[in-house]
């Protein structure tokens, strides 16, 4: 297999970022290479650093450079509560939203037997350990509301609540600001479903 040359490699090494193609890999190469020399030594010095310090959270899964990550560190959050989430990026997302206070369990993804990925792969005997600790009274499901999503969720639901646990799952309905005629008709049948007394 002939080798490739650093050019070549990069623009593959940049393939692997989601939503970038041959075409956009190789522009993006020749930008850094040609108006941007330090940003790529910069990129280049971060990915290492990332790469080498951060590990998964001993307790919640997440990305953290120290054992237990600061979340689960935090003696104001409340302990009964856990939140399971697909990705750092949607517990990133919640917390932005300054209305939960509970702790964490990140999946690092969500079950997709097309692709290979079971209930190991989601992290799942780490999750029931954890659900199962004594402490949490109620798991609340934030996984995504695709199929591979809502049947992860259907999947853990199932799973926590044969071990008695309480399990709860995100609301879905319509956005707030947002106007039902440009609301899709699966997300107004769920809000109805799931319409709650004023």
């Amino acid at each position: 297999m002939k080798k490739l040359g650093s050019l070549e490699a990069l623009a593959e090494a940049l393939r692997r970022l989601p939503g970038v193609g041959p075409k956009s890999a190789q522009r993006i190469a020749y930008h850094l290479l040609q108006h941007d020399r330090e940003g790529a030594s910069l990129l280049g010095r971060a990915l290492l650093q990332a790469v080498e310090q951060i590990q998964h959270c001993a307790s919640c899964n997440t990305f953290t450079e120290s054992q237990v990550c600061e979340t689960c560190l935090d003696a104001e959050r409340d302990s009964s509560l856990l939140c399971v989430v697909e990705t750092p990026s949607d517990q990133l997302m919640i917390e932005q939203t300054l209305t939960y206070k509970g702790l964490y369990f990140v999946l690092m993804g969500r079950l997709s037997p097309l692709d290979g990925v079971g209930p190991k792969d989601i992290h799942l005997e780490k999750l029931i350990a954890r659900a199962s600790d004594g402490i949490v009274k109620e798991v609340v499901l934030a996984t995504n509301f695709t199929n591979e999503g809502e049947a992860t969720a259907y999947y853990i639901s199932e799973t926590l609540k044969a071990r008695g646990l309480k399990v709860s799952r995100l609301a879905r309905g319509v956005p707030v600001g947002g106007e039902l005629e440009y609301v899709d008709a699966g997300t107004i049948a769920r809000a109805m479903l799931d319409r709650r007394s004023t």
